[in-house]
């Protein structure tokens, strides 16, 4: 097999992904925004969502086709990369500076379902029955979030509407950006997971650790742009947000709706790999208080540990 034909596929796969996301996330946003909605709740909500949709369908891809493990390697991978690189990144272009209280509640959250995933996958799959359960709590984490959303500051509201413009244009321009985005979505999945697919054979590498490496990156790329601008700007509250919605989705919504299509048989994902996402989980917990900050040397060592990490992967 020519090894170029499968990078080629992964290439292309990710720059769709990542155009596909971010048609998505601008055509959705501004469609939620002109039906009312405020922009915190549409950060919260519609764009934690459509930055996660590569993970979904890159997920669901990979079950359908046969390859569990890439799908919850995607998953796992992509809640490590989160912290590890986005936060570690972020924090080196700006330290972050988080105040917005209700973290105080997301961040127990994101621990809470980090430890659940693992719990969940004792018995080495997750069927029908637990990824409809996951979908639920997603579902009610949502209403609480939009609940309490009213009650945040001025200021946490004037920094999300500065992320989240109202834009002028027709419905039909939003509309067009969000078929589109889901039209690059799906043919960037599907050739992301069958060069991934090929590459793990042609290495007679794990396709857990492609999906925990390669893939997880390439359908991370939404939320490492917005994390990036947002760290630029000064928005610490848009950062750490946006990565918070990106975990809790990946798990309860990625997996858990992935999971109620076709049951997920958890294989070549080991215990080590469930640490390290429960230990990027804990290093939020500080953030959690008001006021609370990382510094550009905390996001340094964030990203040191996952190059690290990374090594590990590629040498198991």
């Amino acid at each position: 097999m020519n090894i170029l034909n499968p990078l080629f596929l992964v290439g292309t796969g990710i720059g769709l992904l990542y155009a596909g996301g971010e048609g998505l996330v601008r055509g959705s946003s501004a469609m939620a925004i002109r039906m009312g909605l405020t922009p915190l709740i549409v950060g919260l909500t519609v764009v934690a969502f459509g930055t996660s949709t590569p993970e979904f369908l890159v997920s669901l891809r990979a079950v359908l086709d046969g390859s569990a493990p890439i799908a919850l390697g995607n998953v796992v991978g992509s809640n490590i990369a989160n912290i590890g690189l986005i936060l570690g990144l972020a924090a080196l272009v700006r330290p972050l500076h988080v105040s917005a209280h209700t973290f105080r509640i997301d961040v127990p959250i994101v621990i809470a379902t980090s430890l659940l995933l693992p719990l969940l996958l004792l018995d080495r799959t997750l069927g029908r029955a637990e990824g409809a359960g996951m979908f639920a709590l997603l579902l009610l984490y949502l209403f609480l979030r939009v609940r309490a959303a009213r009650q945040e500051t001025d200021r946490v509201r004037e920094e999300w509407a500065e992320a989240i413009p109202r834009r002028p244009g027709a419905i039909a321009r939003d509309l067009l950006f969000v078929i589109g985005g889901l039209a690059l979505l799906a043919l960037g999945a599907r050739w992301l997971v069958t060069g991934a697919v090929q590459i793990a054979r042609h290495f007679s590498i794990s396709e857990a650790v492609i999906g925990l490496t390669i893939v997880a990156v390439g359908t991370s790329l939404p939320e490492l742009a917005a994390s990036m601008v947002a760290s630029a700007r000064g928005e610490g509250d848009i950062c750490i947000g946006n990565v918070l919605g990106s975990n809790l989705f990946n798990i309860l919504g990625v997996l858990g709706v992935t999971a109620a299509i076709r049951p997920l048989a958890a294989t070549d994902v080991t215990l080590v790999d469930y640490a390290v996402m429960i230990a990027y989980a804990l290093v939020l917990l500080p953030m959690a208080r008001s006021g609370a900050r990382l510094s550009r040397l905390e996001g340094g060592a964030l990203l040191i540990a996952y190059i690290g990490y990374m090594s590990y992967l590629l040498l198991r």
